[in-house]
């Protein structure tokens, strides 16, 4: 064989183990990497933060029902009326068109049940079936209110117009994300503080952090407020209820994972 052709091969057979090498000490490297939270004696310290907030929104839902014959067009007709007249008051009131809600239209109809008499004489009377006397239409809308000075005299105002009831009161925060990250800088930090104080009892060092988990329960109190028809026509007129939106509780829980030193 030639020297130069074989000089040549040997200089490639060379590159290629070289080559190899450094491809397995790559994968290695980065396979140890992938696994290396798990491969170290680590320690996990949970904590908590909390921060309180004012609700600054006021959320209610308001229905109105109509029941009548079997004169579908006329019930819906006038359970759209009602409704609308209510959503209209709601929007004089200053409530925008995006935080009024149609949770829903529903039609139903109504049914008229016969006893059926007992056997005379051993025979068997036949019993008059069910038959559809009427119908009833529930349509069911959901209202947030910014400016919770507003948000009592709303309650009663929108039975004024028509709706028959008024229910699920509840407060929320529009934004809660300030909040929530003080309550999570909060919580991270008493978990810090934990782990030098677990690390200090337990005779060793905290090494580098390895992972954090987060865990958020928000709390919204929901109020059951309803005004309801009286049995003979509109309701009377009430004085509005008064709205305390109190304040909540933003909680953040985490979990940090150290290595062992």
């Amino acid at each position: 064989m030639n020297p130069k052709i074989k000089d040549f091969i040997g200089v490639m057979v060379g590159v290629g183990v070289i080559g190899f090498i450094i491809v397995s000490w790559m994968y290695v490297g980065a396979f140890s990497k992938s696994i290396e939270p798990s491969s170290f004696r680590s320690f996990a310290v949970s904590a908590e933060g909390k921060e309180v907030a004012i609700p600054d929104i006021a959320q209610f839902t308001f229905s109105v029902l109509t029941q009548g014959g079997n004169d579908l067009e006329s019930l819906q007709t006038e359970n759209i009326t009602k409704t609308n007249q209510a959503i209209d008051y709601i929007k004089e009131q200053g409530v925008e068109a995006k935080d009024i809600t149609t949770q829903g239209f529903n039609i139903s109809p109504r049914y008229q049940n016969y006893s059926c008499p007992r056997p005379v004489n051993g025979e068997a009377v036949p019993c008059p079936p069910v038959e559809i006397v009427g119908y009833s239409v529930t349509q069911t809308v959901q209202v947030k209110v910014r400016d919770l000075t507003k948000a009592g005299s709303m309650l009663s105002g929108v039975v004024d117009k028509g709706a028959n009831t008024v229910s699920q009161l509840s407060f929320m925060l529009d934004d809660r994300d300030e909040k929530e990250s003080e309550a999570r800088a909060q919580a991270i930090e008493k978990a810090k503080q934990k782990a030098k104080a677990v690390a200090q009892a337990g005779g060793f060092r905290v090494g580098r952090l390895l992972s954090i988990q987060e865990s958020g329960i928000p709390y919204y109190p929901v109020y059951d407020r309803a005004f309801a028809e009286s049995a003979v026509g509109a309701p009377t007129q009430a004085p509005a209820p008064s709205v305390e939106p109190g304040s909540q509780d933003i909680t953040v829980n985490v979990t940090l994972v150290y290595e062992i030193r």
